[in-house]
């Protein structure tokens, strides 16, 4: 499997991806708003653009489709349940679907939270990778403020995320590492490897952002650290009813909610 990350300076932020086979070049475009960059891309390696893949219906994420399948006569894939807002989708989408893409395969993860209708792409292997979208970021997670949910987020991150393996490489649809790294350091002051990271990152191109694994994540993450008791103790000074043992969803959805207004 073949993966061309590409990084569109845009004000989004936003990453775009290509997924290619390389034994046929077919390749799938991830999230591709910036079509041009995709198509560009895909021509300097010699890749065909066969399909396209939208995480979820937000414009910054599907306002690409319509330049891009006129270019290449892609077809479209998306939640089923996001379909009719998408507009142009040829297949809906959902939990455990494959995706086939020249000799590779794979799996459609359903991931609400963010929107009610998200997916993930995980790739199974010996280095495995998640196409996260606005679920999972690099040290972070998705806001739900336009069609999501913060308790569907947390089962999400919980029932799904939490059980992949730590090798699980993350690709997200944004690029906001450091300002996730200063809100980990400001629950968590004490957290030695998210000090080091963002020491390493601020002031870094962008383009140039690493690419974390599940394991990074777990000591990185917060919304991963649902049990550190520093967290857990900060937490309690900005929400006092909280209880001496909180559970992790009630920690989850205040972090969620910290994180809103922070």
């Amino acid at each position: 499997m073949l993966i061309e990350r590409i990084w569109t300076g845009n004000a989004y932020r936003n990453f775009h991806y290509l997924v290619a086979c390389p034994e046929t070049g077919e390749a799938l475009a991830i999230d591709p708003l910036e079509w041009r960059l995709c198509l560009d891309a895909a021509e300097r390696k010699g890749w065909r653009i066969t399909q396209i893949l939208n995480t979820h219906e937000h414009r910054d994420h599907t306002g690409g489709n319509a330049g891009l399948v006129e270019a290449t006569g892609a077809k479209v894939l998306a939640h089923a349940l996001a379909a009719a807002r998408i507009g142009g989708v040829d297949r809906g989408l959902a939990a455990g679907d494959l995706i086939r893409i020249g000799r590779l395969e794979l799996e459609c993860l359903d991931t609400p939270g963010h929107t009610l209708a998200h997916v993930c792409l995980l790739v199974h292997g010996e280095r495995p990778a998640l196409f996260s979208g606005d679920t999972l970021f690099n040290a972070g997670a998705g806001n739900c403020h336009n069609g999501g949910d913060p308790g569907r987020l947390y089962e999400t991150f919980s029932r799904l995320l939490a059980r992949l393996p730590d090798a699980t490489r993350v690709f997200p649809g944004h690029e906001y590492l450091v300002r996730n790294l200063e809100f980990t350091l400001d629950r968590e002051p004490d957290n030695a490897a998210a000090q080091e990271l963002l020491r390493r990152v601020r002031g870094a191109e962008p383009a140039d952002a690493p690419v974390t694994t599940l394991a990074d994540e777990r000591v990185i993450n917060t919304f991963l650290r649902l049990e550190s008791a520093t967290v857990i103790e900060r937490l309690r000074e900005v929400f006092p009813a909280l209880d001496a043992q909180p559970d992790a969803r009630t920690v989850f959805l205040r972090l969620r909610e910290l994180r809103n207004r922070w």
